[in-house]
């Protein structure tokens, strides 16, 4: 029984359960999505199936992801000590945790529309192929944010069955975000990356990363604003994206000086950010 409890701890470690970070942000575009698609009411049944889904797709892109990485992670500080890396569990192992998951995920959205499932399958390529891409690709945080919004069109698709205009933007605002918040992800492992030769936006940008951050932040923003807008959202969602602002602000203040623990600091807080606009969204839609 200790040796099962043993290695289910490693599995819960390998997926990332223990930082849940990865799982809100991509959460909160997708309910947003949600709760836009919907006009504001979106049935618990979908709020469930995506929420639950978005557990399982970032949990199992976490075992891809370190099964991609585990040559390189050994010569960082930060994930040297991960189950595969260290060895504490093996390649197949990995790879099966990530089939599984991705498996019971799909299953979840099986009684939703073909145009949702069809989604999945591109989300599912998209997310599998995303740690490769940080080899040649010189902002692989362009296409992390991607993947991280591919929930974005499938919640417009299995509310609306289509995917319109609106849902595009919002992904494109998610990937604006994500270079954000993942620049500042990479301004923590800057030192390392350059050793082994990975590509980053923190090393792609230098020394106009913090500058980079913040007109990615300033673009999300408008972009999320223009949709809303068009949508009908006034005070409670104008407000929801004030406060991201004054977040955004709070982050430069943090990742100025470029220091690790700082920059960290400004990533995790990214959560917050995300919350606001959703809370925005969510509130500006309740009250009508």
């Amino acid at each position: 029984m200790n040796r099962l409890y043993s290695r289910l701890h490693l599995y819960f470690k390998l997926v990332r359960l223990d930082k849940p970070i990865g799982i809100l942000l991509l959460l909160w575009p997708t309910l947003a999505a949600l709760w836009l698609s919907s006009q504001g009411q979106p049935s618990w049944q979908l709020v469930l199936v995506f929420s639950v889904g978005t557990v399982l797709m970032r949990s199992a892109g976490c075992a891809i992801n370190d099964y991609a990485d585990r040559d390189f992670d050994r010569h960082v500080k930060r994930t040297a000590e991960r189950p595969l890396t260290s060895g504490k569990i093996s390649g197949k192992e990995a790879v099966g945790v990530a089939v599984v998951l991705a498996l019971i995920s799909f299953s979840l959205i099986l009684p939703l529309n073909t145009l949702t499932k069809q989604l999945s399958v591109a989300a599912v390529l998209v997310a599998g192929s995303y740690p490769y891409f940080k080899r040649f690709f010189a902002i692989p945080q362009a296409y992390l944010g991607i993947a991280f919004g591919f929930g974005i069109p499938m919640a417009y698709a299995a509310v609306q069955d289509t995917v319109p205009m609106s849902a595009w933007i919002l992904l494109l605002a998610n990937v604006f975000w994500a270079v954000a918040y993942d620049t500042e992800y990479a301004m923590v492992d800057r030192d390392d990356d350059l050793k082994i030769g990975i590509k980053t936006s923190a090393i792609t940008f230098g020394r106009y990363d913090v500058l980079a951050i913040m007109l990615c932040y300033a673009i999300s923003f408008a972009l999320i604003l223009a949709v809303g807008w068009q949508a009908g959202l006034r005070t409670w969602f104008v407000a929801g994206m004030g406060v991201a602002v004054l977040f955004a602000i709070y982050h430069y203040s943090l990742i100025r000086e470029r220091e690790r623990m700082a920059c960290f600091a400004a990533f995790l807080n990214n959560n917050w950010l995300g919350a606001a606009i959703f809370a925005g969204i969510a509130l500006d839609y309740a009250v009508k």
